[in-house]
């Protein structure tokens, strides 16, 4: 017989979750510690001949006489303890399992079959109370219960912490030509489990893509597990993303779960990995050929279930060149590359981003603005973005914020938007665009791309004004109209556009 102050809490939630038939999805959703100190040395064989073979990471006490901090400090979800294990005074003790971060599971074995003391234990913390002599079966079906209401406890706490709005790929829906061809790519490897790197500059929604992917793919019910090469000092990354042990290095003072652990059965978001250093590249490498790692510390390797997503706003191809990044992880990360286009190539898109972002901050700052006046959208429509999306939120949170009327004009804007000059940015948009193929070439080459570039933007400027009269043109342009023809033929203009 087994007593546990939540089951009635257990049942009614499997019965939930079988009513939206989501219990299969559940139970592959999250790598389960189980930590063990028991003293019946009977049972404990065949415990761990069983717990060994179910989808858990299983750690039993190896110091039977002084078991009590191996368990604190083994960052388990479930703690199997024998009652007579835990050190005096009791109510304190299991204090100490009930306060840690882990909020994990505590599982007592208990020799007698005495109500009172089961009860007393219940009262304590324990959350489950088995009498050691019942059937083997019976602890097993005890046990394996307490498994399935973690993994459910794991489930509704990730949704409870994102009730908050969910990204989905609907939010990248665009009347960008370029960006619906980069959604049509995205969608075809949504529900593959193969490796992606996603490129863009910074400020274009990379995270947000990852995060969508995740939502939309099979492995939606499993963690996103997000971390920032570039936010982690060297010393720490292997840490970071693989665990360690408890007494690893200097204040390691209880074990601790990596990246590629607490995303099992989920995505793991490598964001910045062109920061990686060198050395930690080919570590990383190896675990991407069979998703097995050791932990720092540990004797004991660990085998995980995840999906990668990598990205960087970084050219990958030119830091292999240079010998920062490894060739061999390049490939390795690059199986399937989506580049997300800049804002400045996705200007039509920009009215209804705006849009959306008043309505946005309209809620969250308690404000009523209905609309940008016409100068206003004109100055969003002109601007280069080199912050991109992300650019684009902070400008709109900013008027928000200092508007005073129903409407956002031009001076609730930042001065930079104020007097914008089209074509000027026009010719800087297109230097931008260029500069992964300026990259190659040599400075005189360089030199001749801007410049032949901002050539044609003058040219066609001035044919549009002349509706491409070449003699008037020329004049204009203070050359001769032979001079005229042949920089028209070099730089691929056709004086018939501009009739009209």
């Amino acid at each position: 017989m087994y007593y546990c102050k939540e089951a009635h809490y257990i049942s009614q939630m499997a019965l939930l979750f079988r009513y939206f038939n989501t219990e299969i999805i559940i139970g592959d959703e999250m790598l389960i510690r189980i930590a063990c100190a028991i003293s019946e040395k009977k049972l404990l064989p065949e415990l761990k001949n069983w717990l060994s073979q179910l989808d858990v990471q299983l750690k039993i006490s190896k110091e039977q006489k002084k078991p009590w901090q191996e368990m604190i400090r083994s960052c388990a979800d479930i703690f199997i303890i024998s009652r007579k294990l835990i050190p005096k005074p009791l109510e304190s003790n299991m204090a100490i399992l009930n306060e840690l971060p882990e909020k994990p599971v505590i599982i007592v074995l208990n020799e007698r079959e005495s109500p009172e003391e089961n009860a007393n234990l219940l009262a304590t913390g324990a959350d489950v109370v088995l009498f050691s002599g019942i059937s083997f079966d019976g602890i097993c079906e005890a046990i394996e219960s307490t498994i399935e209401s973690r993994r459910i406890f794991y489930y509704t706490d990730r949704f409870d912490q994102r009730g908050r709005f969910q990204p989905r790929l609907n939010d990248f829906l665009s009347n960008s030509k370029e960006m619906q061809v980069f959604l049509d790519e995205t969608l075809q490897v949504v529900s593959s489990d193969t490796t992606l790197l996603i490129l863009g500059e910074t400020g274009t929604g990379k995270e947000h893509l990852a995060k969508a992917i995740h939502a939309e793919s099979q492995r939606s019910s499993g963690p996103f597990t997000p971390i920032n090469m570039a936010a982690i000092p060297d010393q720490l990354m292997e840490s970071e993303l693989f665990g360690h042990e408890q007494g690893a290095f200097t204040g390691a003072v209880r074990s601790r779960r990596g990246a590629f652990e607490m995303a099992h059965q989920g995505t793991l978001f490598l964001d910045e990995i062109g920061e990686m250093p060198l050395q930690m590249q080919s570590k990383l490498l190896r675990v991407l050929q069979d998703f097995e790692f050791t932990p720092v510390g540990s004797e004991k390797s660990v085998w995980v279930n995840v999906r990668i997503i990598a990205a960087t706003n970084k050219n990958l191809e030119q830091e292999v060149e240079e010998g920062h990044f490894r060739r061999d992880l390049y490939y390795r990360l690059s199986v399937i590359t989506l580049t997300l286009p800049p804002l400045r190539k996705r200007k039509e898109d920009i009215p209804a981003m705006a849009n959306h972002f008043l309505n946005v901050y309209n809620k969250k700052l308690g404000q009523e603005i209905n609309r940008f006046s016409q100068s206003a959208m004109k100055a969003l429509c002109s601007y280069i973005w080199p912050g991109n999306i992300r650019e684009l939120m902070n400008v709109i949170e900013r008027a928000v914020l200092l508007c005073r009327s129903e409407e956002i004009s031009v001076e609730n804007l930042p001065t930079t938007l104020h007097y914008n000059d089209p074509q000027q940015h026009n010719v800087l948009s297109l230097i931008q665009d260029g500069m992964d193929k300026l990259e190659t070439k040599t400075l005189a080459q360089v030199k001749q791309s801007i410049l032949d570039q901002v050539e044609k933007k003058y040219l066609e400027i001035v044919l549009k004004k002349t509706k491409g009269k070449i003699g008037e043109t020329a004049e204009i342009a203070g050359i001769h109209p032979r001079g005229l023809y042949d920089k028209m033929k070099k730089l691929g203009i056709d004086k018939s556009q501009f009739k009209h």
